[in-house]
């Protein structure tokens, strides 16, 4: 088992949510955290936070040569910043089926990219956050469930281009869980038909309820912990008991099958 102290770790959102807690269990094992994210909020558990967005790429790497020119190394990087929009496909706007993308799968991807030099020095940690969404895919949130699925099959790829340099790349899977990603979540619902138009809000509202009975933000980041800490990190962690058997379902259930369970339990038509 691997020792946690002393290591250096850039998280991204850690302002809040799953970022936070994550940090603040880290922080407790003598890590020492900078946080990136788009509202810059004080926590002790912070050496420093720095305000941009993830798509800012070059405002990334600025910051990524400051935290390696002022502590001589990366150990840990954590892509955990994200955000949400429901709503048909039939119906979503052009530009919100690109920001979701973008966000939650093409910045993961080029954040790899950039802290990559760092971490092949110190043969560290990445740690991305996708979801069970990315198993078991949800109607009207059929792009974030695609940007998290292909982030969890990027990281499994990645993982073989940076083994050489001994970076370990995971993916976590959370299920519901309880944060403030709920009421920051985009509705991207314009249907013209009144019956459809109810039919995603019911779904919108069934998960929006399910995830504010969900598991806590301290789930995840135990799970991270135990992750970092171990000397061969797996390649994809479920979070919780309930959300490891959903997740095997693939496996014994046709994907026929699974999509008429989650068709009776998320669409009201």
């Amino acid at each position: 088992m691997k020792k946690l102290k002393g290591k250096v770790a850039v998280i991204t959102g850690a302002s809040r949510g799953i970022g936070l807690s994550i940090a603040e269990v880290l922080n407790k094992e003598g890590v020492k955290i900078y946080d990136i994210s788009r509202t810059v909020e004080p926590h002790e558990c912070m050496a420093k936070s720095f305000e941009a967005d993830i798509n800012d790429y070059q405002k990334i790497e600025q910051i990524l040569e400051e935290i390696f020119a002022e502590e001589g190394k990366i150990d840990i990087f954590v892509n955990n910043a994200g955000f949400g929009i429901a709503g048909a496909i039939e119906y979503a706007k052009p530009e919100n089926i690109y920001k979701q993308i973008d966000t939650n799968l093409s910045a993961y991807i080029v954040l790899c990219k950039i802290v990559t030099k760092y971490l092949k020095i110190s043969g560290g940690n990445i740690i991305n956050i996708s979801s069970v969404g990315g198993i078991i895919p949800l109607p009207y949130q059929a792009t974030y469930s695609a940007t998290k699925a292909g982030l969890e099959i990027f990281s499994r790829a990645f993982s073989n281009e940076v083994k050489p340099y001994k970076i370990q790349v995971t993916a976590i899977m959370p299920g519901d869980t309880k944060t403030g990603f709920t009421s920051a979540r985009v509705i991207d619902n314009d249907a013209k038909d009144i019956k459809h138009q109810e039919s995603i809000r019911l779904s919108i509202a069934k998960v929006e309820k399910d995830e504010q009975k969900g598991m806590s933000p301290l789930s995840v980041a135990k799970v991270v912990r135990k992750v970092l800490k171990k000397k061969k990190a797996p390649l994809r962690v479920t979070v919780g008991f309930g959300y490891k058997c959903i997740a095997i379902l693939p496996r014994i259930l046709s994907l026929r099958m699974i999509n008429f369970i989650v068709r009776k339990l998320y669409c009201k038509k």
